[in-house]
C-alpha cells in the first residue's frame, strides 16, 4: 500500500473541497471496499477524505419519499421501522448482502460506490480493462462463470455485486449528489454505468462531487414484495442471480409491477419490458413464467455462466411467487 494523505471532513462542502484538485483523492467512510483495493494494490488514491463525521445519516419520511443519508449503515437501514413498514424489499436485499460485520460497517454511499468487479480485476498479474483500461479482458475467454449475460461489451464482462442497488434501482430510487456548484438528482437507473468502451467508470458522479441521499418514492409494494438470491453459499457471497420483485396486486390480479436483476450486468438491471407484461394480469405461475421469458430476451452467455440462462427465469419466477404469496 502506498503512502497518502488524510484529511477528516464534519461537512460536505469541506469533504468535496477535500477532493478539490486531486483527481485520485477519494472519499472513505466504512472502507469495506476501497480498503481492500488497496491492500491488493488495485486501487492506489494518494488521499483520502474521511467523511465519517458528516451528519449524512439520517433515515426519514418527508414529501411523499423516504430519505437515506448516504453515511447510514446498511444494517441500520435494514433494521429501521421506517424501511421494514414501507421499503420491507429494500431490508430484504440489505440483509441478503455480504456478512453481519460488513452490513454493520457498510455505509448506502458507500455500497453504492463499490466497484463492479471480478477475479480479473483483483489479479494485478491478470489482463483486466477496468483496472488498466487497453489491457485487455481476460475474463472474455477465461474463467467467466459468475459474469454477465445483459449489456456486456468487448472490454468487459464483470458483473455489480449489490444487493442493495438491486432493490433500489426497483423502485425507482433517485441518488442526491452534491458538487461545487451544487446538488443535483440522477434517476437510480441512470446512476451505475454499462461497460461500453470504458469500464473503468462505473457510474455517472462527476470526480468532485459526492452522495448526499437516496430518495424513494411512496409506493403501493410494500405488502407484496421479495428479495430472492441464489448464491455459491448462504453467507458473504455475491449473487450468482438475484431478483428484486414488488407486486401492487388488487385482489390476485397484478395492477403494477417492479422487477430488477442482479449478479446478471454491470449495472442493476431492470426489467421494464416484464413489468409491464404483467400489468393487469392474475398473479399465477403462468403469467409470471412468460414475463420471466421477456425478461431473458438479449441475454448472452458466455462459456461458462451458461446456466444463467436457465436459473435466471426461474428464480423471476420463484421471486414473484413468493412476493405473491403463491410459496
Amino acid at each position: 500500500m502506498i503512502q497518502f494523505q488524510y484529511e477528516r471532513a464534519v461537512t460536505a462542502k469541506a469533504a468535496i473541497s477535500g477532493l478539490a484538485n486531486n483527481a485520485n483523492a477519494k472519499f472513505i467512510a466504512g472502507g469495506t471496499n476501497l480498503i481492500d483495493l488497496m491492500k491488493r494494490n488495485v486501487m492506489a488514491p494518494t488521499k483520502l477524505v474521511d467523511i465519517n463525521a458528516v451528519p449524512l445519516k439520517d433515515i426519514q419520511q418527508q414529501g411523499g419519499k423516504t430519505s437515506i443519508g448516504a453515511l447510514a449503515l446498511n444494517s441500520a437501514v435494514a433494521d429501521h421501522k421506517l424501511i421494514l413498514e414501507k421499503l420491507p424489499l429494500l431490508a430484504q436485499a440489505l440483509n441478503a448482502g455480504a456478512s453481519a460485520q460488513i452490513r454493520n460497517m457498510a455505509t448506502v454511499g458507500g455500497n453504492m460506490m463499490q466497484r463492479t468487479r471480478c477475479s480479473y480485476f483483483y489479479d494485478t498479474a491478470l489482463p483486466c480493462n477496468k483496472r488498466e483500461p487497453g489491457s485487455g479482458c481476460g475474463a472474455l475467454e477465461g474463467l467467466n462463470r459468475m459474469h454477465a449475460i445483459f449489456g456486456t461489451s468487448e472490454q468487459c464482462i464483470a458483473v455489480h455485486p449489490s444487493d442493495m442497488c438491486v432493490a433500489l434501482v426497483a423502485l425507482d430510487a433517485s441518488v442526491v449528489v452534491a458538487g461545487p456548484k451544487g446538488e443535483r438528482r440522477i434517476p437510480f437507473e441512470e446512476f451505475h454505468r454499462l461497460p461500453g468502451n470504458q469500464p473503468e467508470k462505473d457510474n455517472t458522479l462527476q470526480n468532485n462531487e459526492m452522495i448526499i441521499s437516496v430518495e424513494i418514492p411512496d409506493n403501493a409494494f410494500s405488502k407484496n414484495a421479495h428479495y430472492f438470491k441464489v448464491r455459491d453459499r448462504a453467507s458473504y457471497a455475491f449473487a450468482l442471480v438475484s431478483v428484486a420483485a414488488a407486486l401492487h396486486m388488487d385482489g390476485k390480479v397484478i395492477k403494477e409491477a417492479r422487477l430488477a436483476m442482479g449478479g446478471v450486468a454491470h449495472k442493476p438491471w431492470r426489467l421494464k419490458e416484464a413489468e409491464q407484461a404483467l400489468a393487469g394480469k392474475p398473479a399465477t405461475e403462468e403469467t409470471f413464467r412468460q414475463a420471466a421469458e421477456i425478461a431473458m430476451r438479449g441475454a448472452k452467455a458466455f462459456k461458462y455462466n451458461a446456466f444463467k440462462l436457465k436459473l435466471g427465469p426461474n428464480v423471476i419466477v420463484e421471486a414473484l411467487k413468493n412476493a405473491a404469496g403463491l410459496v
